[in-house]
């Protein structure tokens, strides 16, 4: 039974064909180069069969293409790379939405009002400022090209600075010099 026209499977029928075609090859070869049976890429380019994304990582390889993910404007996706800065002391992952906040100071953290030991890193769980801080740095990283357009609205004390509070950033802090 073939999947329903536009739909998944058509498009990775569509995308398989293609690749097989430029590559030269026949769905023998490629399932021998793809380590596929050749009734399996028969099934997949006929829209009957929707592979894992495994499998048809192999095959698009074998046809000397990649899978890259774009968004909207055509951008290309990086795939997100573990480090120390997303990793714990347990070498678990941080939550990937969350934006990792390094050696945080005294407010950053909701267990600093209830006297905890503050650990080596953190992250905003409130999504507005999470927005807001991601949009002021974007903005900055932009600022050499719009130089004419006006910077997001930040709140006082949403980088340190003294004007005071960050409003709905948890407790509040007190900042000195």
């Amino acid at each position: 039974m073939a999947l329903e026209s536009g739909g998944l499977g058509s498009a990775v029928s569509g995308l398989l064909r293609a690749a097989r075609r430029r590559a030269d090859l026949s769905q023998r070869q490629l399932a021998k180069k793809g380590r596929a049976s050749h009734g399996t890429v028969g099934r997949i380019e006929s829209g009957e069969l929707v592979p894992s994304l495994a499998m048809m990582e192999r095959l698009l390889a074998a046809c000397g293409f990649r899978i890259v993910v774009v968004d909207q404007r055509e951008r290309k996706l990086q795939p997100m790379v573990d480090s120390d800065n997303t990793l714990d002391g347990a070498r678990r992952r941080f939550p990937a939405h969350l934006d990792v906040i390094l050696d945080p100071l005294f407010g950053e953290w909701w267990g600093d009002i209830y006297g905890l030991a503050r650990p080596p890193e953190t992250f905003y769980r409130d999504r507005g400022r999470r927005d807001r801080q991601r949009l002021r740095s974007q903005w900055e990283v932009r600022v050499a090209r719009f130089r004419r357009v006006e910077a997001p609205y930040t709140e006082p004390g949403f980088y340190g600075m003294k004007s005071g509070p960050a409003v709905g950033a948890g407790p509040l802090v007190s900042v000195s010099t």
